[in-house]
């Protein structure tokens, strides 16, 4: 079988354009399996190195195949681009989909596997927290915080300044040169090996990072109106904003309320695995909200952020409070986005009060009829009012 490839006058290293094909690959199988990655439930509250395989199709070579030994001419028309497949010999009905048995090859599927940070890290690529302010921020010691500052005789090998320890051997082969010439002695040097004098490592020093003062409000219904499959998108949901929250900023909090008719700080194990039940006062779950800000982040020093997920199956009596103490988060945060998982069609009474009477533009509506509309929702809320600059 002959193999063409394109003609680089550079050489190249063919293991790195292969690792960059099967990142693509990868992030194409991601996106198109995204619903169902986040349909698997076990992953929810597991950490970022789980595992998750999906399929991916594998790269075959360019290849001759047999045509039809039909009589004529063929051109293109000038617009063909590089991936378009420009006829492959298959007859009508051989192939898949059909309708009935074919004859002809398939592509190669395999399964490859990924892990939850990956997933995340593709999701959340080009998104980050809106309206951050940078003026609320703190000093503080990172890990990441380290800048090289010269060089030094000891260190370890991934610290290896692999240049300057050449450049130290060649100072002391021409020194060697320089006394052979003083001695009046002709040697001849053959191998001029590396000594544990010529090495050198890069000298790291720890600087100060500044990181953004936030943290963010996770509020969930937990009454005994959102079913299970409620949950589980309520549950998702906040399973992928923690996730982002906690892979792209360090020094971000996280605070976990669960509300029925009263709410209460849980910790993220109960939050995302400990079912209750109950009545629906959702004023409940801000009022704890405000209560935490009040006692421990004050908005003068801290980027706020709320996020709450219900059915909107509110009582009735508490609507009007409920839309007050909405008001107050928005005074308060940067953002606040309410998110309603309803999979009927019928307007909730309480996103109807929402959407007439908070006029905020950090208030942000949306709504999760399934889980196709998962993703995309919190996406969207992310990045609605999200400020220039």
């Amino acid at each position: 079988m002959a193999i063409f490839r394109d003609f680089n006058p550079i050489d190249h290293d063919r293991a790195v354009e292969d690792k960059r094909r099967h990142k693509e690959l990868v992030e194409d199988s991601i996106k198109k399996n995204l619903v169902d990655i986040l349909s698997e439930e076990s992953i929810i509250g597991q950490s970022k190195d789980k595992k998750i395989k999906i399929p991916i199709k594998g790269l075959k070579e360019f290849q001759f195949i047999f045509g039809e030994n039909a009589s004529g001419v063929g051109s293109g028309t000038g617009e063909e681009k590089r991936g378009d497949k420009i006829g492959t010999g298959k007859k009508q009905g051989q192939g898949k989909g059909s309708g009935g048995a074919g004859n002809a090859d398939g592509d190669d599927v395999y399964e490859a596997e990924v892990s939850i940070e990956d997933v995340i890290n593709y999701l959340f690529e080009e998104l980050k927290l809106p309206n951050l302010d940078k003026k609320k921020s703190a000093e503080i010691m990172s890990e990441h915080a380290k800048k090289r500052a010269g060089y030094q005789k000891n260190g370890i090998r991934p610290r290896l300044a692999k240049k300057r320890t050449v450049v130290e051997k060649l100072k002391r082969k021409q020194g060697y040169k320089r006394a052979l010439q003083e001695t009046n002695r002709d040697e001849e040097i053959e191998r001029f090996p590396f000594k544990e004098d010529d090495l050198r490592y890069h000298r790291i020093k720890q600087t100060v990072k500044r990181e953004y003062n936030a943290v963010v409000m996770c509020i969930m219904d937990t009454s005994s109106s959102m079913d299970r499959t409620k949950k589980y998108l309520a549950r998702s949901f906040f399973f992928l904003l923690y996730q982002f929250v906690k892979m792209r900023y360090q020094k971000v909090e996280v605070v976990f309320v669960a509300h029925s008719t009263r709410a209460k700080v849980v910790n993220e194990n109960d939050f995302f695995h400990k079912m209750e039940s109950g009545g629906t006062y959702i004023s409940s779950g801000y009022s704890k909200a405000l209560e935490i800000i009040d006692d421990k982040y004050n908005p003068e020093a801290w980027n706020i952020y709320a996020f709450h997920v219900s059915d909107g199956d509110n009582w009735s009596e508490d609507n009007q409070k409920a839309v007050q103490k909405a008001k107050e988060l928005c005074d308060v945060c940067n953002l606040f986005g309410y998110a309603e998982v309803m999979p009927g069609t019928v307007l909730s009474t309480i996103k109807k009060k929402y959407t007439q009477e908070i006029q905020h533009k950090n208030f942000v509506v949306t709504t999760m009829k399934n889980k196709e509309e998962l993703w995309p929702s919190l996406r969207d809320m992310l990045k609605g009012n999200e400020k220039e600059g």
